[in-house]
């Protein structure tokens, strides 16, 4: 998408994510963001012109503001639901209907209170030296080739191998878990597949990973192996209103979206060090540096880009007003780059103390997974930096770089180094 042309009526056009360059977006969120902050998107022909605007959020204040505002929830309150899941796909539509992401209170609340004790950080403080022992397991192959693909080998495997071991399940299914994982994203994310053959997939991925968990989770019921799929077992009889089904869509969950940001995160946070050898150095000389830059990458860019909000009752945003049962995107990537909220914003510098900002969220669904996130992005970060040829001093790898059109998990789907 080039710069945005003026629409007949004197404005901008409206914003299409869709025509998007995925590899770099920030030119057009930038037009955005300077000249209609909370931009509209009315409904079109084709929904008869009955259906609920869309409010793209480009500002880092706006976003901050409906992420902890109870005036706006996960569900619409016209249709009652978070996913636009078909009625049809009956496994994939329940499954993540009950993700952690998509529930508002009561229900989150009471989940949460269960999930999150295991991933705060204390918990992934102990995790560390585990983590740190997946990570050299499978960089040590990377480092004796000069041809690698940093997602498969190493991106993707790393997070889905240390959430596996959280859980307690079978580090080594973990490619049938990435396939599977991978079907329902296709369906339910913003990677543009909806066509009956792909949602027919990620309903069968769901079916399987479902009873999957639930055969785990009933072994867990009279053997506590001291991981979460026990702790989640364990909470069910402490809490009888926990649903079976929420707890294996959580566990689902955990699968999919607590290893997808974090692969696209590593693999955003290389291509920056390759086009900056200097931070690289730097990096390599003081690993102290790694947490800070960690937080820079996740700001500067941003494995989520996009979120939803619907509006549970009228507001007012930046001067216009979103009425109740509107569509609020919340374009996050925008909004780290925000120069109000963020000097010199475009600017990567592992020296930027930022506070707390947006690229985990906010308010009552800030990432219940960030601590272990950091944690991963900072040991295999590090560990890419001492032992991968391509980022060694003096390389000049061959990159080739393709991107899964996703906005909701953005990032590399293949990234080869080679040279």
């Amino acid at each position: 998408m080039n710069a945005p042309r003026a629409s007949r009526g004197g404005g901008a056009e409206p914003f299409d994510p869709a025509r998007l360059d995925l590899a770099d977006p920030y030119p057009v969120y930038r037009h955005y963001r300077e000249t209609d902050p909370v931009h509209a998107v009315r409904p079109s022909r084709a929904e008869g012109r009955t259906g609920p605007t869309t409010w793209y959020l480009f500002g880092h204040a706006e976003v901050a503001r409906v992420l902890t505002d109870r005036g706006f929830g996960r569900a619409s309150p016209s249709t009652g639901g978070a996913v636009p899941i078909p009625e049809g796909y009956v496994t994939l539509r329940r499954i993540v209907e009950n993700w952690l992401v998509f529930l508002d209170p009561p229900r989150h609340t009471r989940l949460r209170a269960h999930v999150a004790p295991p991933l705060a950080a204390p918990a992934v403080r102990a995790l560390r030296p585990r983590v740190r022992d997946i990570a050299e397991e499978l960089v040590r192959p990377l480092a004796r080739r000069t041809e690698v693909e940093l997602v498969e080998g190493f991106a993707a495997p790393f997070p889905l191998l240390v959430v596996a071991g959280l859980l307690g399940v079978e580090a080594g299914r973990w490619p049938w878990f990435r396939t599977e994982a991978l079907a329902l994203q296709q369906a339910g994310g913003t990677r543009g597949d909806r066509s009956p053959a792909a949602l027919a997939r990620a309903d069968r991925a769901a079916a399987e990973l479902d009873a999957y968990f639930r055969e785990e989770l009933a072994a867990r019921c009279t053997e506590d192996r001291g991981d979460l799929l026990s702790a989640l077992a364990a909470a069910a009889v402490e809490d009888p209103p926990l649903e079976t089904t929420a707890l294996t869509s959580t566990c689902v969950h955990l699968l999919t979206a607590g290893h997808e940001t974090t692969t696209g995160l590593i693999g955003k946070a290389v291509l920056a060090l390759l086009a900056r050898p200097e931070v690289a150095e730097e990096l390599r000389a003081d690993p102290a540096l790694l947490p800070k830059a960690v937080d820079e990458f996740l700001r500067h860019d941003p494995p989520v880009q996009m979120i939803t909000r619907w509006a549970h009752e009228d507001a007012a945003l930046a001067g216009r007003s979103v009425r109740r049962g509107d569509r609020v995107q919340l374009v996050l990537g925008s909004a780290l780059r925000d120069p109000a909220r963020f000097p010199d914003p475009e600017r990567l510098d592992i020296h930027r103390d930022s506070g707390r900002h947006v690229a985990f969220g906010l308010g009552i669904h800030y990432c219940v997974g960030a601590a272990l996130a950091r944690a991963e992005a900072e040991i295999g970060l590090g560990m890419l930096l001492d032992r991968l040829p391509a980022l060694r001093p003096g390389a000049r790898p061959r990159v080739e770089v393709e991107y899964a059109p996703d906005w909701v998990f953005h990032g590399p789907s293949r990234l080869a180094l080679s040279g």
